[in-house]
C-alpha cells in the first residue's frame, strides 16, 4: 500500500468524519441515513489514518507527494 492521501485531503476527511459523527450523536440525523453517515464517516478516518485510499488506487488519483 502505497500513501496516496495529501495533507490537505486528509484534513479533509477527518473534519468531515467529525461533521458526520456529530450529526449522528446528537440525532440531528437518525435512522438509515445516519448509520450511513457514521460508517463512512469511519472510513474516512481511517483512510485519513493510513494515508491510503483504495478508490484513489483504482481511478489512478494521488493527492500525495509525487515522488
Amino acid at each position: 500500500m502505497k500513501a496516496n492521501l495529501g495533507s490537505l485531503d486528509k484534513a479533509i476527511r477527518i473534519i468531515l468524519a467529525i461533521v458526520f459523527a456529530i450529526l449522528y450523536f446528537t440525532k440531528t440525523v437518525d435512522g438509515a441515513v445516519g448509520m450511513v453517515l457514521l460508517v463512512a464517516g469511519g472510513v474516512l478516518l481511517l483512510t485519513s489514518v493510513i494515508s491510503f485510499c483504495p478508490l484513489y488506487a483504482i481511478l489512478g488519483f494521488n493527492t500525495g507527494n509525487k515522488k
